[in-house]
């Protein structure tokens, strides 16, 4: 286990939070320019992100338990994360960022250089089907109906226009569908090329929107739904994917799916948080308490798997 790469990977992250909060700190953006840099986000570099990802994503039957273990432990998340959210008898909107931020992983921007750096590039095949055709999956279906229900949208709640009028899901639906039109080989280039170029930026900015959505002092008194989040997404969710993976008899991907499993919560989260008004600054919060807590829960996670 090189605690200098996990520290490597981890870095970047960071930084480009704590950008936000400098550019927040010296009046150069204010907590209300959360919202434009949303909006680049969900409609530019997070579609892109997903094209990409999807497009290149190499399919193969046998990954295909990876995408079932990811599914079941997402459920099983979610199903946890909502009863202890209204156990805590949290607010509406803070009780559907609790439900994402506990229950989904930031198993891409995070999870790929992780377990690149600590499983070698064998485990990249398993690490993007983990992360596409779960974790994002997860998220822009059952996460945005969480999200819907427990923030504001416009007139009356229709779960499946939410689901596919949104950017990130339309673009998932036409990589599918890229996969299987042949395309000359330069369009094709191009088309890519351009998606990177846009997929570049999600990021980054989703970071520096991180940071500049953190506010310290809305913080009191959340201090126990944080710790139960963090808890919940970096040490049960674990445990989950290996209990999971043992029952369906797949012991060869132990330590990749607690890998993914273990990581912190998802960034993306923020993004749909900002879009249905959830509450962004425990969101924010809970991201960066997650992300500097995963240098130690993923060495010890990592170190008791079988």
């Amino acid at each position: 286990m090189s605690l200098t790469a996990l520290v490597g990977a981890i870095a970047p992250v960071l930084l480009f939070v704590g950008i936000g909060m400098a550019l927040r700190r010296f009046g150069a953006l204010r907590r209300e320019d959360a919202k434009p840099l949303t909006n680049v986000i969900v409609y530019v570099a997070l579609p892109a992100l997903i094209f990409t990802s999807v497009a290149n994503a190499p399919f193969s039957i046998e990954l295909l338990k990876v995408t079932g273990v990811a599914w079941a432990v997402s459920l099983a998340a979610l199903s946890v994360a909502w009863e202890v959210a209204h156990a805590l008898a949290l607010p509406r909107r803070t009780a559907g960022a609790f439900v994402l931020v506990a229950a989904l992983g930031n198993t891409g921007y995070l999870g790929y250089p992780i377990a690149r750096a600590l499983l070698g590039e064998g485990a990249m095949p398993a690490a993007v089907f983990y992360d596409v055709f779960g974790t994002v999956a997860v998220l822009f279906t059952i996460g945005i109906a969480v999200a819907a229900r427990h923030g504001e949208h416009e007139g009356r709640l229709n779960v499946l226009k939410e689901l596919f009028t949104f950017p990130a899901m339309i673009a998932l639906l036409v990589a599918l569908a890229y996969r299987f039109v042949p395309l000359p080989a330069p369009v094709s280039a191009t088309v890519m090329d351009w998606t990177g170029v846009a997929a570049s930026m999600a990021m980054p900015l989703i970071m520096v929107s991180l940071g500049v959505s953190l506010d310290a002092t809305a913080l009191r008194g959340s201090f126990k739904p944080l710790g139960a989040a963090t808890a919940i997404k970096l040490l049960l969710l674990p445990v989950l994917a290996v209990g999971v993976a043992t029952i369906m008899r797949d012991r060869s991907m132990l330590h990749l799916l607690a890998l993914q499993a273990g990581m912190p919560s998802m960034m993306l989260s923020l993004v749909v948080g900002e879009r249905f008004k959830l509450d962004t600054t425990f969101i924010a919060a809970a991201i960066l308490i997650t992300t500097v807590a995963c240098l130690v829960t993923i060495p010890l996670v990592q170190l008791l798997v079988p």
